[in-house]
């Protein structure tokens, strides 16, 4: 889907002014938020922060207070189910700016990439691309078809297969996605933030916090968790895949005092969430909705013989060339713009996440591309220090498909769908997510 024209060049005309009054914690930059104390066998347990760059009363405050509490109204009604081309209404923020500063402890570099990992049944061309761009930054890509569910290539695979982490500004997708199933919003609905209007489609290319909380505070923590539950977080995403561990989402909000529900819809806090959950997630994007238990072929006999597992269909297809605007404007204008730095050739659809856990910040970048011979998904997840961030993890997927470009995998593969399946565009176009479960 090709991005709208007047529509980066209106926001382009208009970003030097918006920009200047959005609160730095608002962008997907590197930030310190808080974290909830969640544990991990390759993490150590977090600690709260103590100050921030920025904090904004609505952001941050109870939500429950007479005084303090945030309704966002849609067409000048507070229910949720109201018409969504109507005008979202925010009380004034209050912004108080903060200095703050992070001792990173955990390394960012390795000094080799995929020891031990099984790789017998993956795409040797595709792993290595993905070695290639990993170079010695400490992390994991996994890569997946999206046509039917098969990893293709798992690099650093006791990393991808962990109790995960914070999803950081990743979860904005799923969040997004929830608002527009239920009508809040549509992509080009203007939200008033305090000082500033931002529709969808911008607060996704640009990661801003507040848009998306204020949508988690609308849609409520029921609903939240009732949509992420659906798009696969809290379940295992793999079928049979050795070693895989469960990334979880939590059955209650967040106390006020760390922020609720607005909190866990802007960068996941309190949320844990795997390489292969997120993976499975924007494959079902990319697919127009459907699911698949990610499998990994171990043997060239099992992907020869490899059969796609529908774990269930989402309808979401009428929703996401909504969702996919704004991811395009990630790549093209927005935080993940990096990722151009080194490819043009395709489009390619993505979002970015950067947070940090008691030493230790987390880059996240997954994303789709569209080509003649079908769609690929990434995730590329990185951890350690200062140098690790999401618009990173962007850069590092861009050298991937360089690579692939390179080594001419568009023109020579064979196309990465499944056999008899329709392609994604098509059913992009027509909705018929379905399709892909038969």
């Amino acid at each position: 889907m090709k991005l709208s024209l007047p529509c980066v060049v209106q926001f382009a005309l208009v970003s030097g002014s918006l920009l200047a009054t959005v609160p730095a914690s608002a962008l997907d930059i590197a930030h310190t938020p808080h974290h909830t104390k969640i544990t991990h066998t390759h993490l150590v347990e977090p600690k709260h922060a103590t100050a921030h760059k920025t904090q904004t009363a609505a952001a941050h405050a109870a939500p429950h207070t007479a005084a303090g509490r945030t309704v966002a109204r849609v067409a000048g009604k507070a229910a949720p189910h109201a018409a969504s081309k109507g005008r979202l209404q925010h009380a004034s923020l209050v912004s108080r700016r903060h200095r703050s500063y992070e001792r990173f402890t955990a390394s960012s570099f390795v000094t080799s990439q995929g020891e031990g990992d099984i790789i017998a049944g993956e795409d040797p061309t595709i792993r290595a691309a993905a070695i290639d761009a990993l170079g010695n930054m400490n992390g994991t890509a996994v890569v997946i078809n999206p046509a039917n569910g098969r990893i293709l290539a798992m690099v650093n695979q006791k990393l991808a297969l962990s109790p995960g982490a914070e999803p950081c500004s990743t979860i904005k997708l799923s969040v997004g996605l929830a608002a527009l199933s239920e009508g809040l919003v549509t992509r080009d609905t203007p939200v008033n933030l305090g000082g500033f209007r931002m529709n969808m489609t911008e607060a996704l290319a640009h990661s801003n916090n507040l848009y998306f909380e204020e949508m988690g505070r609308e849609l409520g923590f029921e609903r939240v968790r009732h949509y992420a539950t659906q798009f696969g977080l809290g379940e295992l995403a793999g079928y049979n895949i050795e070693g895989e561990q469960l990334g979880t989402y939590p059955d209650r909000e967040l106390p006020a005092n760390e922020g609720g529900v607005g909190r866990m819809c802007s960068f996941g806090q309190g949320v844990s969430m795997t390489p292969l959950q997120l993976g499975a997630f924007v494959a079902a994007i990319a697919n127009g909705g459907t699911l698949y238990y990610l499998q990994h072929p171990t043997t060239p006999e099992d992907a020869a013989s490899f059969e796609p597992r529908v774990k269930r269909t989402l309808d979401i297809a009428r929703f996401v060339p909504d969702l996919q605007d704004g991811m395009a404007g990630a790549v093209e204008y927005g935080t993940a713009r990096s990722l151009r730095v080194n490819f043009h050739e395709l489009p390619v659809f993505g979002k970015t996440g950067t947070c940090s856990n008691n030493g230790t910040r987390f880059g996240w970048f997954a994303s789709f591309s569209d080509s003649p011979m079908g769609s690929l998904v990434t995730v590329f997840f990185l951890e350690g220090g200062r140098p690790v961030f999401g618009p990173r993890a962007a850069e590092l997927t861009g050298l991937f498909y360089r690579s692939l470009w390179d080594r001419k995998y568009f023109d020579e593969k064979a196309p990465v769908q499944a056999q008899n399946q329709p392609p994604v565009d098509s059913l992009l176009a027509t909705g018929l997510s379905s399709t892909l479960s038969k």
